[in-house]
């Protein structure tokens, strides 16, 4: 057998396309299947989403920035909804940035909740669930998210095929 032949027409073609897909996995883009009720009616339970990991490495995370973040033993899906140096609160289910009221057209299911205000550090966010019942988020066991611990930008969905489009 023609051992150079089989490197050269497979072998060597495979290892290329296996650490290609590897290099775009670690340090483009990943895809990301949503898991739970924490972003509903923006995203849905068993959605596939495609994953930026490159914009956090050029700019800082902005607020209203849906992301996957690692927290241990998982990786959650969250919305931005404040930055290191802002003031966040919430009274009586509205969230307030800086003394402002955020507009949130993305949240059906409030909570009539109180608490803060608390500053949040440089070099973390604050996020929460739209659909903030059933999040488990910065409010939770989440806390302060250091940016590090950010995976990426979620960009767009691509599954279900009726519901594709940017995220």
């Amino acid at each position: 057998m023609n051992w150079s032949w089989l490197w050269r027409e497979w072998i060597r073609p495979l290892g290329g396309a296996v650490v290609l897909a590897l290099f775009i996995i670690v340090f483009v883009a990943q895809s990301f299947k949503v898991d739970g009720a924490s972003m509903e009616n923006t995203l849905v339970h068993g959605e596939r989403l495609m994953v930026d990991k490159l914009t956090y490495r050029f700019r800082e995370p902005r607020r209203g920035e849906i992301i996957v973040l690692n927290v241990p033993g998982a990786r959650f899906i969250k919305r931005i909804i404040a930055v290191g140096g802002d003031t966040i609160e919430e009274r009586d289910g509205v969230i307030f940035v800086n003394g402002t009221a955020v507009d949130e057209p993305y949240v059906d299911n409030k909570t009539r909740m109180n608490w803060g205000p608390y500053l949040v550090p440089e070099g973390h966010v604050w996020v929460m669930g739209d659909n903030r019942p059933r999040s488990n988020d910065s409010r939770g066991t989440v806390g302060f998210l250091p940016v590090e611990n950010i995976v990426g930008r979620a960009i767009f969905r691509y599954w279900p095929l009726n519901r594709i489009s940017g995220v």
